[in-house]
């Protein structure tokens, strides 16, 4: 499912369901030693997940445990991903020779709950949404947009090391070739020697009653595909860069 939103040097695993009775890793028990039943499935499998996925590249089996903010630190010479939601599960790796960085997320396909909406676009951003929905109402674009925010953040914090809000990203959707593009609002400097960051580009896909995104960030010296025009929050059609 997701790999076809990834270019084909990223491997990728995904479940739709976890193992009865599988705990979790030595070395990651203490990650979910006060966690509920749901989400300690969750995090197991998705874990699973990366170390297959790492497996494929050639690395043995290891714990993979949580940076200061909470993403998975991967072993030296891997980028990649890791997300979870309610029946999916998956995970992203790369060699870092292949990509600069990686961000997947899944979320259910459904409306975003009250309120949450408001607090995750920026001006713009809604009269985008409304415009999708009127053209296509059977596409909650308003959970597509939250998580392609999501796998947005996870492209840019490995290669800047700084948070990235909500409100600090402005997006473009593209329904037809199934892309996006985050127009970045706050300083790109990266930690990493590539040049500033002022977007990233990623696709989404919907189906199985699930919206899953991607970003992946080519390095520095990789032109970049050509991207597909697209529809801004103003409305007007984007040329690509």
């Amino acid at each position: 499912m997701i790999e076809s939103l990834l270019p084909p040097s990223v491997v990728t695993v995904e479940a739709f369901a976890d193992l009865p009775g599988e705990t979790p890793y030595p070395g990651e028990e203490d990650l979910v030693a006060r966690a509920v039943e749901s989400r300690r499935c969750e995090f197991v499998t998705a874990r699973r997940c990366a170390r297959e996925a790492l497996g494929h590249l050639g690395y043995a089996p290891a714990p993979i445990r949580p940076g200061p903010k909470r993403e998975p630190l991967w072993p030296a010479g891997v980028v990649g991903s890791i997300t979870h939601c309610s029946g999916y599960r998956a995970a992203a790796v790369a060699r870092d020779t292949a990509l600069a960085s990686l961000g997947i997320d899944a979320e259910p396909h459904g409306a975003l709950p009250d309120g949450v909406g408001e607090a995750v676009t920026v001006a713009g951003e809604p009269e985008l949404l409304r415009r999708l929905s009127d053209a296509d109402p059977s596409t909650h674009w308003g959970r597509l947009l939250f998580s392609a925010k999501e796998s947005v953040y996870k492209a840019w914090y490995p290669v800047t090391g700084r948070w990235l809000g909500f409100e600090d990203a402005e997006l473009s959707i593209d329904p037809v070739s199934r892309s996006f593009t985050a127009r970045l609002l706050v300083d790109g400097t990266r930690t990493d020697g590539g040049p500033p960051l002022t977007a990233l580009h990623g696709r989404f896909l919907v189906a199985d009653s699930l919206i899953v995104t991607a970003v992946a960030l080519l390095l520095p010296d990789v032109p970049r595909p050509r991207q597909p025009e697209q529809i801004s929050p103003a409305g007007t059609v984007q040329q690509p860069r």
